[in-house]
């Protein structure tokens, strides 16, 4: 195995900035893991959703990117029912990358005015986490699981996006602890939060 790759954990989450390298640390991770065997297979569950033409043509650049760099990875666009999309993918010989957790909450937030009902009522919200934490701890073969950090600036104007980040905030603390490592990335660089980089 090419000794430049880091090495899968069971789980992992990497958490960063917008263009902090948290997709290409997945992928890394990616590629590590299909280089160690000609049998392991790599899955990458996107959440994304095309909303608009700028959101179209982010996602095609991100899909031609990673067919250059992980030509081996197959892609599965699931952007709500992401525990029943793991427990349908996990395998043994089988790492999956989920890319993003912050596009999956906001996909179940949206529309706008769902947000503040959906804070209010939390309970279909709560669940969802609660089968993805279960799903996590099942799955057969290694999880990656990028997601965005956005608590480290000013509080930010507006109910509907405190209650956004106050969700994402319980979300990214939630599958931090179901996972064995967790990874912050700023400018390229990992930093091991928890586990053993």
């Amino acid at each position: 195995m090419d000794k430049t790759f880091p090495v899968a954990a069971r789980s992992e989450l990497i958490l960063g900035g917008q263009k902090s390298g948290k997709s290409r640390r997945a992928e890394l991770l990616a590629r590590g893991w299909l280089a160690q065997s000609p049998d392991h297979q790599a899955v990458l569950i996107a959440t994304a959703q095309p909303r608009d033409d700028e959101m179209r043509e982010r996602i095609a650049r991100h899909q031609q990117y990673r067919a250059r760099r992980v030509p081996r990875m197959r892609t599965v666009e699931e952007p709500l029912e992401l525990a029943q999309a793991l427990a349908r993918h996990s395998q043994a010989q089988t790492l999956i990358v989920v890319d993003c957790l912050t596009l999956w909450l906001t996909n179940w937030l949206m529309p706008v005015e769902n947000i503040k009902q959906n804070m209010v009522v939390a309970q279909n919200g709560r669940a969802k986490v609660a089968m993805l934490l279960l799903a996590i701890e099942k799955a057969a073969g290694p999880v990656v699981l990028v997601g965005n950090e956005i608590g480290l600036g000013v509080i930010p104007l507006g109910c509907e996006t405190r209650a956004f980040v106050d969700a994402l905030g319980r979300l990214n603390q939630d599958v931090a602890e179901a996972c064995e490592r967790v990874t912050f990335m700023a400018a390229g660089l990992p930093l091991t939060l928890k586990g053993r980089p």
